[in-house]
């Protein structure tokens, strides 16, 4: 393995007051680990560990050397199927003290299958105390737009950004489900008294925003503490949004995507009073998926920017803000020729990202 210390000494040096576009002439990417099969969400563990989750249902550590362990124990069942199965994970900001970690994943029932949300203790090679903390109503029978991405948010409540199983779409404007909606819980599995729909009949009192397609990459704004998402739109209309309380963001009615084979409108473009316009949106989709806010000085001229991972348009591409404002767009490592499935900064202010493939693997970006 590279020294990382002297990779960090390196950088600063040979950048130190260079532009952005410098900054990526002069940046490499190195594989911190490989055989990965269909990697979906990394999360970061004390001692320079990490938990990686696969798809097809493993979830596995990564050793400060790189070498990657076997499956985890104690994980529930997973319906892995298309774009469904295990997804995200994310560690409790009190890891170091109670070992918990929460994860999505797709459940199977009688009707098919729904994303759940769980939590468990990491204890050596295997979870322990697994309680499902919610599921997503009603299941669908389809293996498409399960999402779903997952935050942590600093009182504590859970965020779960839900896809519209695709052919439900309609049902992402109907408040009575959780279809292509933003929901928002507490850690314990209950409800929030302050979520703007838990006293209204007629409407899942867990839900916090609707109106979504298929959200695949959410973060914690570092300075407001808003939760930022992307969405996948169909054939353009990829969207990027902070999610707010009780708004609706369109899908299916406001969109600018177009109906696959055909090309045609789905429903009209925006603006339009009662829904909420995207900060920026993709025409054609790049297929967007993990994000993550810079926050470290490894990087210069990239603190506070926010990166996001594509798909479809296999790079990175860095959104500049003003406020809530993105007055610039760089697209970056498009060489690499890989889905990038997630992106996240480490505690070592570095940036690493997944590959989506069935050899996947983990990649730290070195400036």
């Amino acid at each position: 393995m590279v020294n990382r210390g002297w990779w960090a000494g390196m950088a600063l040096g040979l950048l130190a007051g260079l532009p952005s576009g410098a900054a990526q002439a002069q940046s490499r990417t190195e594989v911190v680990a490989s055989g990965l099969e269909h990697p979906w969400a990394m999360a970061f563990l004390p001692e320079g560990r990490m938990v990686v989750t696969e798809r097809a249902g493993q979830m596995r550590l990564i050793g400060a050397d790189g070498r990657v362990g076997a499956p985890l124990e104690g994980l529930p069942t997973v319906d892995a199927a298309g774009q469904c199965g295990l997804l995200d994970v994310v560690a409790d900001p009190a890891f170091a003290q109670n070992g918990r970690l929460y994860w999505t994943y797709a459940e199977a029932g009688e009707a098919g299958n729904g994303v759940a949300v769980a939590r468990g203790r990491l204890q050596g090679q295997r979870l322990v105390d697994v309680q499902v903390l919610f599921r997503q109503l009603p299941k669908v029978a389809s293996r498409l737009h399960c999402g779903s991405r997952l935050v942590v948010a600093r009182d504590g409540t859970l965020f779960v950004g839900l896809g519209d199983r695709y052919a439900r779409k309609d049902d992402a404007q109907n408040p009575d489900n959780h279809l292509g909606k933003v929901v928002r819980i507490t850690a314990q599995a209950g409800v929030p008294a302050d979520n703007p729909f838990v006293a209204r009949a007629g409407h899942r009192p867990e839900v916090w925003s609707l109106g979504h397609r298929n959200i695949q990459g959410a973060a914690l704004h570092p300075d407001t503490g808003e939760v930022w998402m992307v969405e996948h739109g169909p054939q353009g209309g990829d969207e990027v949004n902070v999610v707010e309380s009780g708004r609706n963001y369109g899908w299916p009615l406001i969109t600018y995507g177009r109906n696959y084979g055909t090309g045609t409108p789905i429903g009209e473009e925006g603006p339009r009073p009662g829904f909420e316009p995207p900060l920026t949106r993709w025409v054609p989709s790049i297929a967007p998926s993990g994000m993550a806010f810079v926050t470290s000085d490894r990087y210069p001229g990239w603190k506070g920017s926010l990166l996001v991972g594509a798909l479809r348009g296999q790079m990175v591409v860095r959104l500049t803000l003003d406020g809530r404002r993105v007055v610039a767009e760089q697209r970056l490592l498009q060489h690499l020729g890989e889905r990038i499935r997630d992106v996240r900064q480490g505690p070592d202010g570095l940036v690493y990202l997944l590959t989506d493939s069935p050899r996947g693997q983990v990649l730290r970006w070195v400036p």
